[in-house]
């Protein structure tokens, strides 16, 4: 008997839904409405969703303690104000003020002619210009803004001839000049869900998909906005929105790794679940992956409350020291550091704000090999006094054209530079 084709579409349909929402089971993800179309990811794409990278990395910050960290005096060049603060480095490296006098800095970036541009939640996006030797000249005090006026930006990126900021209500873009100022702003992503986690994300991958990262609203509750908690994929001028993947309670800090093209994000899990539980994570990411929250808890999708589903969790790639709140992480390309350190992910670890004794700010190694992470240790410490009281807190992190590495601080309003020096 033949089968109208009307009848056969409607079959097929069923199916997929069928299938979708059987991969989605677990996940509260109503609709919402929102200016531009935005999908789930398709059941296709769910379905190939696996773990990357295999077996987990799980350390804490007893673990990653590195004895050959030695106190280094943090130099301050001519009209810096000289702070007395040291930090601990491995013998070879050395640390310098870059830039102060910022109000949040956060997240960073370099265009094509070496400029570096920085992000603070204060409102502003500032541009400091490279000189003649292609190199960042130390600068006591911001330049004028390239942007002002902003909703507490806080990320960076350069795509297509424009520059991308993360606001807490929307992804702006404007067209971009290395040499000049930018023109007026365009909005590529409108009407972001606000409260809760504020920070808006921004990376490029491969193919000009524009990655945008948007914390959870709560600690642990079940989100009405499937954009919270997760990370979503756009065309570049920000349409054709489609949920990438979720379960990721404030994925802060978002980078492409050079060798492979993979998505890696710093998480940072649950509060009020004890000093050591969860882990937050350093972890690859994949289209329709689902990393638990908020209904199961890392490493290994243990139940939030008891009967919860946990079936089909993707494990993450690396956790770390719960509450230690990682925030920026960048893959070391450059050439003046160690051969060791090419590939390695150096991540910003902020500090914890509810542990006790409290989880240290400092910058930590996560050392890859044919891109499985093999240890982990850290890089710099000496931000925290040892009653727990804090001087600055690392929170972006960048290489640089000439391969020293440029950390922004929130807290002191400065950038520093390390390099090594041998």
């Amino acid at each position: 008997m033949k089968v109208p084709r009307r009848a056969v579409l409607v079959i097929v349909l069923l199916v997929n839904v069928i299938v979708l929402g059987l991969a989605l089971s677990g996940q509260l993800m109503p609709s919402v409405s929102l200016d531009r179309p935005f999908s789930l990811p398709s059941a296709r794409s769910v379905a190939a969703a696996q773990d990357a990278t295999g077996n987990l990395l799980l350390v804490n910050d007893a673990q990653t303690a590195n004895a050959a960290l030695q106190p280094v005096p943090l130099m301050a060049p001519a009209g810096f104000s000289d702070r007395g603060n040291s930090v601990n480095l491995v013998p070879g490296f050395s640390i310098s003020l870059l830039a102060a006098g910022l109000k949040s800095p956060r997240f960073m970036t370099f265009d094509s002619q070496g400029n570096l541009l920085v992000a603070a939640q204060s409102g502003a996006v500032y541009r400091y210009s490279a000189g003649g030797d292609g190199s960042i000249g130390p600068s006591a005090a911001p330049p004028e803004p390239l942007a002002s006026g902003l909703n507490s930006p806080s990320s960076l990126a350069i795509d297509g001839g424009y520059l991308y900021v993360g606001e807490t209500n929307q992804i702006s873009r404007y067209a971009y000049d290395p040499n000049g100022p930018v023109a007026p702003a365009q909005i590529a992503v409108p009407g972001l869900p606000t409260g809760g986690h504020s920070t808006r994300t921004v990376a490029f991958g491969s193919d000009d998909s524009l990655f945008v990262s948007v914390g959870s609203s709560c600690n642990i509750c079940a989100e009405r906005d499937q954009r919270r908690a997760a990370i979503s994929r756009y065309a570049s001028d920000g349409i054709n929105g489609e949920l990438f993947a979720w379960g990721l309670r404030n994925a802060v800090g978002l980078a492409f790794e050079p060798s492979s093209g993979r998505l890696w994000a710093t998480v940072n899990e649950r509060d009020n679940q004890g000093n050591e539980v969860p882990p937050d994570l350093v972890t690859v990411v994949g289209p329709g992956q689902n990393f638990g929250w908020p209904d199961c808890q890392p490493p290994s999708a243990k139940p939030q409350t008891p009967g919860a589903d946990c079936s089909g969790i993707t494990p993450p790639t690396v956790g770390i020291q719960a509450h230690s709140a990682p925030l920026g992480l960048t893959f070391y390309t450059g050439s003046s550091f160690p051969f060791s350190y090419r590939g390695d992910l150096i991540v910003a670890q902020h500090g914890s704000w509810n542990r006790e004794p409290p989880a240290e700010p400092k910058l930590l190694r996560i050392h890859l090999e044919n891109g499985r992470p093999v240890s982990a240790e850290d890089f710099a410490t000496g931000w925290q006094a040892a009653d727990g009281s804090r001087w600055g807190r690392p929170t972006g992190v960048t290489v640089a054209p000439d391969g020293s590495l440029i950390v922004s601080d929130d807290t002191s309003g400065v950038l520093y530079r390390i390099a090594y020096t041998g």
